[in-house]
């Protein structure tokens, strides 16, 4: 077997543009996470964060990064609330458009031609076209260099009927081929859902039984 040539790039070396870039190419793909949140004049935001993952489970808790302070942190830090909506492919243009630095009274929602509405569980509205969203009320906002990891309590979920498997074994949930998540890339690279294969978690204790 041919080995293949490698090169090393020392984290101290890279400036942190390059640092960023190396980083996002390397942890792909990334779920792309729209995140709504209402400042507390009651000017409603719409941004796409690919930095985004679950954090617990009891009680369910997820995350997301901004890199610097951003209106969706600030907004998050004032009222204490947003949303996440699962970004699928007939969003990408305009998940794309909201990743624009938008001044603060400006809202995405307004200047992307994005149609809202309410949320269930709080205030900030959510996309109307959105298939999954994960309602949130702020726990905690970390601080790691200049990432802020934004971590919320899932207080509740709104998922299209059309999307959810409803006699899984597990319970109903949200049938990825059918949401078909959204994924971020490195530079400017995007991602679709490729194949959904189901394979089944091995279980020590039985499989001495």
């Amino acid at each position: 077997m041919t080995v293949a040539a490698k090169r090393t790039f020392p984290a101290a070396e890279q400036s942190a543009q390059r640092a960023y870039r190396l980083l996002t190419a390397s942890v792909a793909p990334r779920m792309i996470g729209w995140v709504s949140s209402r400042s507390a004049e009651g000017v409603d935001n719409l941004a796409p964060y690919s930095a985004f993952t679950i954090v617990s489970s009891r009680p369910p808790m997820i995350g997301f990064t901004s890199f610097g302070v951003k209106d969706t942190v600030r907004n998050v830090r004032e009222t204490g609330e947003f949303t996440v909506t699962v970004a699928t492919p007939g969003h990408v243009g305009q998940v794309n458009e909201t990743a624009s630095n938008f001044p603060p009274h400006r809202s995405e929602f307004v200047e992307c031609g994005i149609a809202a509405e309410p949320s269930v569980f709080v205030a900030p509205p959510r996309p109307a076209s959105a298939q999954c969203t994960l309602e949130c009320r702020l726990h905690q906002i970390v601080e790691f260099g200049d990432g802020h990891f934004v971590v919320g309590e899932v207080l509740g979920w709104v998922i299209d009927a059309d999307v959810i498997e409803e006699n899984h074994p597990e319970g109903p949930h949200p049938r990825p081929q059918d949401l078909r998540p959204l994924s971020k890339l490195g530079v400017d690279e995007w991602a679709t859902l490729g194949d959904v294969f189901r394979m089944a978690r091995p279980d020590y204790n039985r499989s001495q039984a």
